[in-house]
């Protein structure tokens, strides 16, 4: 019998709960963050955290007992390692020093953990000197006081957490998820996170990471435009923008910053595309707050000449999920258990 597992994205701008029974999603529910429960990606009290965690699940009527966390980005490193293929215990004792360029402090004081992406010599084309046998890692890195926080205000919302993992995991999971389900697959995904506070771009090949890019901008900027424009605090500006009050989401300054925004997602994916030349990206999924935004939304597919799905396609039943966009992290990380 499937596992009921509630996955759970802390956000800037809000907390989503998502509950997964295998791959079907039960129920999901979101509530606004409190102003400074989260600052630079960390919790500041764990006991305010795990009772925001199990009151929103009571008033949404969820119910499970295990929990996959998403590790938040400022405070996990990921990347691609090749290494020679070795056994357990010798790759639990070298790959802590593939992050010393990213790490401050000492190595005992975090925690790594790795998937195996491929066996490269697999790979290696007939008639091709082989050499020794190498593997490709997905390699990460957090302190352990990171995978301490969670668990911890966790076990005060009434949850065992049995999966801690950055967003890219999530990611990886409804990709593989659509795989089986269809016959025909991108050979390249791109899954655009209009967050908060900044935007993500995750480059994948078939369900291998390849890339992120960053753009230290994010939803926040439209508030400040709308802030500008009807002369109220960021907060009521917020709710302007995702009520889209007095159709502001189509005044001349949310057009202009939409632009703006383009144009930087675009300097990015031709980027991409130079430093991979090979890509024929052609798809991209669009996920986090900012999705709702349809100009937003319209924008981006227009400058960038890209076909534009909602991250929804990648969620089994996720055209009946209402808002699934914003959930697609809290799903992906319970389906990765």
């Amino acid at each position: 019998m499937a596992k009921t597992i509630l996955g759970v994205d802390i956000g800037h701008d809000q907390l989503k709960l998502a509950v997964v029974r295998g791959k079907q999603v039960v129920k999901t529910v979101s509530t606004p963050m409190p102003e400074n429960l989260l600052r630079q990606g960390r919790v500041t009290s764990r006991e305010t955290m795990g009772e925001l965690i199990k009151t929103t699940m009571k008033a949404g009527g969820l119910r499970a007992g295990h929990a996959a966390f998403v590790l938040p980005n400022d405070v996990v490193f990921v990347k691609n390692v090749e290494m020679p293929q070795m056994s357990v215990e010798q790759l639990e004792y070298n790959l802590p020093f593939e992050f010393n360029d990213y790490i401050t402090g000492e190595l005992r004081d975090y925690v790594f953990d790795y998937a195996l992406i491929s066996d490269l010599n697999e790979k290696r084309e007939e008639g091709e000197e082989s050499g020794a046998p190498t593997m490709e890692l997905m390699a990460v890195g957090t302190l352990k006081s990171e995978l301490e926080d969670a668990k911890e205000l966790l076990r005060k919302a009434g949850q065992k957490l049995v999966l801690t993992a950055p967003a890219l995991s999530a990611y990886i999971s409804l990709i593989r998820t659509q795989q089986e389900k269809l016959s025909q697959i991108a050979d390249e995904y791109c899954v655009l996170d209009l967050g908060y506070e900044a935007i993500r771009m995750y480059m994948f090949r078939g369900d291998r990471h390849v890339a992120t890019r960053l753009l230290e901008t994010g939803m926040s900027n439209l508030d400040n435009v709308l802030a500008d424009v009807y002369g109220v605090d960021v907060h009521l500006a917020h709710t302007y923008l995702m009520s889209n009050f007095e159709n502001c989401h189509n005044r001349e300054e949310c057009m202009n910053a939409y632009s703006n925004i383009a144009v930087e997602l675009m300097r990015a994916l031709n980027f991409y595309r130079f430093s991979n030349p090979d890509s024929a990206l052609e798809h991209m999924w669009l996920c986090g707050g900012g999705a709702v935004i349809q100009p937003l939304a319209e924008t981006i597919g227009e400058m960038l000449s890209i076909q534009l799905h909602p991250a929804s396609e990648l969620v089994p039943g996720g055209e009946a999920i209402p808002e699934c966009n914003t959930y697609a992290q809290a799903i992906g990380i319970a389906m990765a258990q």
